[in-house]
């Protein structure tokens, strides 16, 4: 009897069950089907308190390796706390064209809309990076969504947004991110466009932002439905909401960072504005953005990001250029460009240390946007290929990846030189898979070099082959 209690209260605690669904609540569902007649699958998680007499708000969480759950996974515990559910395709991917992921992210859309109660004009996307960028442009193509969630990304595209068609956006980034200066210059056009918008900026060593982050940009969609009159207002969030952010905002230029409790203000005002009374707010911002500490911090901020500007643009600019003349002397300035970057690592300012981290975001992005481009031709241009992932032992010196790309592409093209000069800078760089090194593409001739097995033995010990002396 005992038994059967126990069994039964555990299942109405942990199952419920929808039209089409078998979900686990407070968990993550795989694997579900979204169409019998298609392959596609999806990932689903429903809060603790989930009920099928209520309706919900959905957050449809974009991964373009399709990582469903792993994506899902980072905004569980937000989820959990401001009641939304989360859904993710296991189809999409940056492999298809965007026509193809927009109608993937549609029929996951239709078939949750189908068969959970989900609240009318609470529909929203969210994303981390490349995902986030695709969760932006999705408002254009299917309007019944309503807000972006976008961490770490600019819009997919400014030129496809529609102003008749209008949707809540909210950026979260780190400011060692470098999409960080794009993410506030956007805010600007967003704001042009009439485009409601928030942006969370933050500091610290994470790239990513915290749950509480995450869950309070899940609550402005919250308070945006309600001043939109979508939901019903809730006196006691919107007044705990006013006061949590603005203790924050009051540790922010407390602890000397007047910068980022500009930012939380300005966000307070754009979405508590239609809920409550605001000129005690507007007093602190006027007395905030006049106050020495916030005039010189802004300032050097602006002047750190204009000097980046021109630093990105010889990076951009020397990159096409190496690449087109096979400009393997310049490797020298790229490591010098690395040095003058460990030089701003090593500031005390803030700002600069700051600047450091944005400058190599952007080097990395445009050398993977440079491989994935030469990657992609219909030939492949295999010394392009080998220069670009050169630069990277250099721009990231312990992604031990790179070296092994240049170690096989060098000795596919016989240049045994090469191969071992940058086989031996990864085993000076801690590498110690000697299995992989083995059995490396292309590198069956140089496997058996007695220089490559006298690099072997020297950093790792016993070589495959035998050793002959000269």
């Amino acid at each position: 009897m005992k038994k059967t209690l126990l069994y039964t209260l555990l299942l109405s605690a942990t199952l419920v069950f929808s039209q089409d669904f078998k979900l686990v609540k407070g968990a993550i569902t795989e694997n579900l089907l979204v169409n019998d007649s298609i392959g596609e699958t999806m990932a689903i998680y429903t809060p603790s308190n989930f009920s099928l007499d209520k309706s919900w708000p959905v957050i449809f969480v974009t991964d373009m390796r399709g990582n469903a759950k792993s994506s899902i996974s980072m905004l569980v515990n937000s989820a959990e706390k401001e009641g939304y559910v989360l859904a993710s395709s296991y189809s999409l991917n940056d492999s298809l064209s965007l026509s193809e992921n927009v109608l993937i992210a549609n029929r996951m859309l239709n078939a949750i809309v189908t068969s959970l109660p989900i609240t009318n004009n609470r529909m929203y996307t969210a994303g981390f990076e490349s995902g986030a960028k695709f969760a932006s442009i999705l408002p254009t193509f299917i309007p019944d969504i309503n807000g972006v969630i976008s961490v770490g990304a600019t819009l997919g595209s400014i030129d496809i947004l529609n102003v008749r068609q209008k949707f809540q956006f909210i950026g979260v980034v780190n400011r060692t991110d470098y999409n960080f200066p794009d993410m506030l210059e956007e805010r600007k056009v967003l704001d042009r466009l009439k485009f409601p918008n928030q942006l969370f900026v933050f500091d610290g060593e994470k790239h990513l932002p915290d749950g509480n982050t995450l869950a309070m940009a899940m609550r402005m969609l919250t308070l945006s439905s309600m001043a939109k009159g979508h939901i019903v207002k809730d006196s006691t969030l919107i007044a705990d909401t006013y006061y949590e952010l603005l203790v924050k905002a009051n540790t922010f230029f407390t602890n000397d960072q007047p910068i980022l409790a500009s930012y939380l203000i300005s966000d307070i005002e754009r979405v508590l504005a239609p809920l409550i009374t605001m000129d005690s707010l507007k007093t602190t911002k006027k007395s905030l953005r006049r106050s020495t500490s916030y005039k010189k911090a802004i300032r050097t901020q602006n002047n750190i990001i204009l000097k980046e500007d021109f630093a990105k643009g010889d990076y951009s600019y020397y990159l096409e250029e190496d690449i087109i003349t096979y400009n393997y002397a310049n490797l020298g300035w790229w490591n010098y460009q690395m040095k003058e970057l460990d030089k701003l690592d090593k500031s005390s300012q803030l700002f600069e240390r700051q600047s450091s981290s944005r400058l190599r975001g952007f080097i990395n992005a445009l050398i993977a946007d440079n491989v994935d481009y030469v990657v992609s031709a219909e030939k492949v241009d295999m010394d392009a290929l080998n220069l670009l992932y050169m630069i990277k032992t250099i721009t990231v010196p312990k992604e031990y990846e790179s070296y092994l790309k240049v170690i096989t592409i060098s000795a596919g093209m016989e240049d045994f030189g090469t191969a071992l000069f940058y086989l031996e800078e990864l085993l000076k760089n801690g590498y110690t898979d000697k299995a992989k090194l083995y059995t490396l593409e292309n590198s069956a001739l140089l496997r058996i070099t007695p220089e490559f097995n006298e690099l072997i033995e020297k950093y790792l010990t016993n070589a495959r082959y035998d050793i002959i002396p000269q």
